[in-house]
């Protein structure tokens, strides 16, 4: 029971800090560390930026620009 929490907190909750980790070329163990130092120090305010990055991450689509530039309105 125990295994498949740890499990699921290690896929989904920590792909924030996975991915900074590999952009910077840190340790994902180091960067959880440090927001959950952040956390205790400024009292939870990291946990809400984490909550904004992983919402961006997840709908990264919707973020980027797009490829390719329409060049009328009829082009849909």
């Amino acid at each position: 029971m125990i295994s498949k929490i740890i499990f699921w907190f290690e896929s989904q909750a920590f792909g924030v800090c996975e991915w900074w980790g590999k952009k910077l070329g840190i340790k994902t163990t180091a960067i959880r560390m440090y927001f959950i130092y952040l956390s205790f120090f400024t009292f939870g305010s990291p946990i809400i930026v984490y909550f904004i990055m992983a919402f961006m991450l997840e709908y990264k689509e919707f973020f980027k620009p797009r490829k390719y530039k329409r060049r009328s309105v009829w082009d849909l």
